[in-house]
C-alpha cells in the first residue's frame, strides 16, 4: 500500500540534495515526501503546462490545431508534436514538416509567439489565466521561455495531474486527442534515451507507447503520457492506473535519473496495485 513513509524510502538514496515527490489519483493525493510546497525550476516540464494552455486556446477558438504556424507547411499541431522540422534550438528548418520527430525548444517558442499574436496576451499571462489560476496552482509561474522557463511545486503538478486524469478546463475528448500519438509513424531521438522508432508524441506531451529504454517504468501502460525536464523533474499520468506522479529535484537529469525514475515508477505502480 502506498503511503508517505514508503515514498520517502523509495527516494532516500537518490543523489539529489533535495527531492520532492507526490502521487495522486483522480480525486486526491495518495502520498508525498519532501518539500512539496517549494517551487523548483521545471525545465522542459514547462512544455506540458503550456501545452495545456494551448488546448484551452483551441477550445476557445483562439488557436486552431491545423492553422499554419512555423516553417512553410507546418501547423500548430506540428509544433506541439515536435514534427515541424525545426532544429532543436533554432527556428531553422532541418526537415520538411511531418517527416521527422525533432524535439524542438525553438518550435515551442514559435508556438508561444503564435498564441501571443492570436490572444493578445503574453504566454505567461495566458497560462496564468487559462490554467494556473483555475487549477489553484499558486506556486507556479512562467518566467521565460514556454519551452523551459516555468517553476512550480509538487502540489501544483499534482493539481495538473488530477486535471489530466479528469479534465475540467477542456473537454475530455480534447485530452484524449492531445494524449494520443500524432504523426504516429515518426522516428526520432528521445532526449536522454536515444533513438526510438517509432517515437510517439501527443500535442505537447510525450506518449510512452512501446519505447525502451524510457524514463517511466516497465509497468507503466502504453497510454502513459507526460514530460521530464533537464532540471531533474517529471510528471507522468497513467490513465490505465488512474494515477499521476510528480518529481522535482535540484540535480540535473543524468544517468542517476535514467536508472532511478523507472524503478520509482514501478514501485509506485506496484504499491497502488
Amino acid at each position: 500500500m502506498l503511503h508517505d513513509a514508503l515514498l520517502h524510502r523509495l527516494v532516500a538514496d537518490w543523489p539529489a540534495p533535495t527531492v520532492a515527490v507526490g502521487v495522486t489519483d483522480v480525486t486526491s493525493t495518495r502520498a508525498v515526501t519532501g518539500p512539496t510546497g517549494a517551487a523548483f525550476p521545471l525545465a522542459s516540464v514547462t512544455k506540458l503546462l503550456f501545452a495545456l494552455a494551448c488546448w484551452v486556446a483551441v477550445e476557445e477558438e483562439t488557436l486552431q490545431l491545423d492553422q499554419p504556424a512555423g516553417p512553410p507547411g507546418s501547423t500548430v499541431r506540428h509544433l506541439l508534436a515536435h514534427a515541424s522540422g525545426l532544429a532543436p534550438d533554432e527556428a531553422r528548418p532541418v526537415a520538411p514538416p511531418g517527416t521527422r520527430r525533432i524535439y524542438s525548444n525553438a518550435g515551442f517558442d514559435v508556438l508561444g509567439d503564435t498564441l501571443h499574436a492570436a490572444a493578445g496576451l503574453s504566454p505567461a499571462e495566458y497560462l496564468q489565466e487559462a490554467v494556473l489560476d483555475p487549477l489553484g496552482c499558486t506556486g507556479a509561474a512562467l518566467h521565460g521561455s514556454v519551452a523551459h522557463g516555468a517553476s512550480a511545486t509538487v502540489e501544483d503538478l499534482l493539481r495538473v495531474g488530477r486535471e489530466l486524469l479528469a479534465p475540467t478546463l477542456v473537454d475530455p475528448a480534447t485530452v484524449r486527442e492531445a494524449t494520443s500519438a500524432q504523426f504516429p509513424a515518426l522516428a526520432g531521438v528521445l532526449p536522454g534515451f536515444g533513438r526510438q522508432s517509432p517515437n510517439p508524441w501527443g500535442l505537447g506531451v510525450e506518449v510512452r507507447g512501446a519505447k525502451h529504454p524510457h524514463w517511466t517504468g516497465s509497468a507503466n501502460s502504453a497510454a502513459t503520457f507526460g514530460h521530464f525536464g533537464r532540471a531533474g523533474t517529471f510528471l507522468w499520468v497513467d490513465p490505465a492506473a488512474g494515477i499521476a506522479t510528480a518529481v522535482l529535484t535540484d540535480l540535473d537529469f543524468g544517468p542517476w535519473a535514467a536508472a532511478a525514475w523507472p524503478a520509482l515508477s514501478d514501485a509506485i505502480l506496484a504499491a497502488v496495485g
